[in-house]
């Protein structure tokens, strides 16, 4: 195993509605919220340019993915099951992102090349949900 020296963070935002359907609870109620969101790569070897990876290529890669989501309801896309919870949304950007970046899927990483390690979803500035599949 490679150990991990380097990690890059890029963060934008998207404001969206929602509801959970298997809630019980204010949050059953259709309500939105100004989500801010983190990308983090990690690795151990870093480009020609002294880069783990292009800071402006992550942060493309990101903002695409919310700006599918922004100033909609979540409750209108299949992939949350009526339940887009901060975790499936998490989910959902980092697997959106591995889609224009797919060399920054985690396979096999004996390389230290970077790798697109968690998504953090904050609903509010004090509660957050991380997807990171290890």
């Amino acid at each position: 195993m490679i150990a991990i020296m380097f990690e890059v963070r890029v963060q934008a935002a998207f404001s969206a509605a929602h509801f959970l359907q298997d809630y019980h609870g204010k949050c059953e109620r259709l309500h939105g919220h100004n989500y801010k969101v983190y990308a983090h790569a990690r690795g151990s070897q870093l480009d020609s340019g002294g880069m783990l990876l292009d800071f402006s290529e992550l942060k493309k890669a990101l903002r695409t993915v919310c700006e599918e989501l922004d100033h909609r309801n979540l409750n209108d896309f299949d992939f949350f099951a009526q339940n887009p919870s901060a975790e499936r949304i998490a989910m959902y950007i980092y697997d959106g992102i591995i889609r224009q970046l797919p060399a920054l899927g985690r396979g096999d990483r004996t390389d230290g090349s970077a790798y697109l390690y968690a998504v953090d979803v904050f609903e509010t500035d004090t509660s957050r949900a991380r997807y990171c599949p290890d």
